[in-house]
């Protein structure tokens, strides 16, 4: 049995590279994050990725690649990239820079190519689920595919 899988542009972008991925298809739920979405698919949520909009006080976008269970220091990633501040952007933003729905943003295949940053742990996992660029769609993917993006590792995890 095949399931459909939609073909957005991070879908796009690993194909393009001969990325194997697993799609996981799960039923978005409004503010339901990664808990629900691990909750569904029946995996821990540390090895689900959240994939984060922020910009510098600069005005300058990023992406920050995290655990679903841990948070971003602001400090931390502020202190890391040399700059004074960093904040979330608003979902509005986060639209434009990465052409993705918050909920569905993919580090994949983005609108604008942003630097990414990643917690340096998640490398330490086998597998990792991470949007492929929808709302209720992970794709599976060994966490060095990362690297096809030039995400650097970071600590910035609390």
């Amino acid at each position: 049995m095949s399931i459909d899988i939609p073909v957005t542009p991070a879908v796009r972008f690993l194909r393009e590279r001969n990325v194997n991925f697993t799609p996981r298809i799960y039923k978005y739920v409004e503010k339901g994050g990664t808990s629900e979405s691990a909750k569904q698919l029946g995996v821990d949520e540390h090895a689900v990725v959240k994939t984060l909009v922020f910009e510098t006080n600069e005005k300058k976008g990023l992406i920050v690649l995290m655990h679903g269970d841990k948070e971003v220091s602001t400090k931390s990633l502020a202190r890391h990239l040399g700059v004074k501040a960093v904040e979330p952007v608003t979902p509005d933003k986060a639209s434009k820079l990465t052409g993705y729905l918050v909920g569905g943003t993919s580090p994949f295949g983005t609108r604008t190519t942003l630097p990414v940053f990643a917690e340096k742990t998640i490398f330490e996992l086998d597998r990792i689920f991470i949007n492929g660029g929808k709302r209720g769609f992970l794709v599976e993917i060994e966490p060095n595919v990362l690297r096809s993006i030039d995400a650097q590792k970071v600590e910035v995890g609390i």
